[in-house]
């Protein structure tokens, strides 16, 4: 477990030592002043969360479901054998950041999902709208919850997303296509402006998030008992009854996402 949080250390640092790192003399300033909007920074970790899932999705809930493994929205239950379907991890993920000390908010809705607590309502159905035509983010300020509030779409990326919808019995839409927006991932955040520490803090609470909903899949693998289990090491679906380890995993993610994020906190510090 330590190997994973040195990982996360490096999904936030790899772009600043490339680039000499922050300047020593500037360092506590840069992390104690207001460098960043709440717009900005919730876009960045918006893109982490894309590029994560999508990875997820196509190389390891498509590919897999290919070499055989399952992916159930019940897959915690004892008697499931199992990994989390998309929108289940990005809820884990969500999870994680709740129970840290991170104030960031994550949640996924549509105006037709799968559970109907995730419906969307009042100005955010409206807005969402707005997505549905244009796919550009909408920033708005929540007066009920005191909180500045981002809805990005969510769209069918991959296969497996538009069949698992299309076939669930609990769907309202049955009609999904390819790059449909199914929905709108919203982020949630109480303050106008972060320091670069908290703009670090809020990328290391997502990048935390992955791991851990990743890590409680793999465990949950070690316990099956009927189904046959991947070979967990650095190889991926694609090639077989593989998964790749959180290590593996997440540095996929750190080499397809990290350049533009790091180089808005790389700027930010000089």
């Amino acid at each position: 477990m330590k190997t994973i949080y040195k990982l996360l250390a490096l999904l936030v640092s790899v772009t600043l030592t490339s680039c000499g790192g922050v300047p020593e003399e500037k360092s506590e300033t840069a992390g104690a002043e207001k460098v960043f909007s709440v717009e900005e920074v919730l876009e960045m970790v918006s893109k982490e969360n894309d590029v994560t899932r999508t990875l997820y999705t196509k190389a390891i809930v498509g590919k897999g479901k290919a070499q055989g493994m399952k992916f159930d929205e019940d897959w915690r239950k004892d008697d499931v054998e199992a990994g989390p379907l998309p929108a289940l991890f990005l809820r884990g993920v969500a999870t994680s950041i709740r129970k840290s000390p991170v104030p960031l908010g994550l949640y996924l809705g549509s105006d037709f999902p799968v559970n109907a607590a995730n419906k969307f309502e009042g100005k955010q159905a409206d807005l969402f709208e707005e997505i549905k035509v244009d796919q550009e983010p909408k920033f708005f300020y929540d007066e009920d919850q005191k909180l500045h509030t981002a809805m990005f779409a969510d769209l069918a990326s991959a296969g497996a997303c538009v069949s698992c919808h299309n076939d669930h019995p609990q769907t309202t839409k049955s009609d999904w296509k390819l790059g449909d927006v199914m929905g709108a991932t919203t982020w949630q955040y109480p303050k106008d402006s972060l320091t670069y520490k908290e703009t670090v803090a809020v990328l290391s609470s997502y990048a935390k998030g992955t791991v851990d909903i990743y890590m409680e899949y793999l465990d949950e693998i070690e316990d099956f008992k009927e189904s046959d289990k991947p070979e967990i090491g650095d190889k991926w679906p694609a090639e077989g009854n593989y998964l790749p380890t959180a290590e593996v995993f997440l540095d996929s993610v750190k080499k397809l996402s990290s350049y533009e994020t790091m180089k808005h906190l790389v700027v930010a510090a000089k």
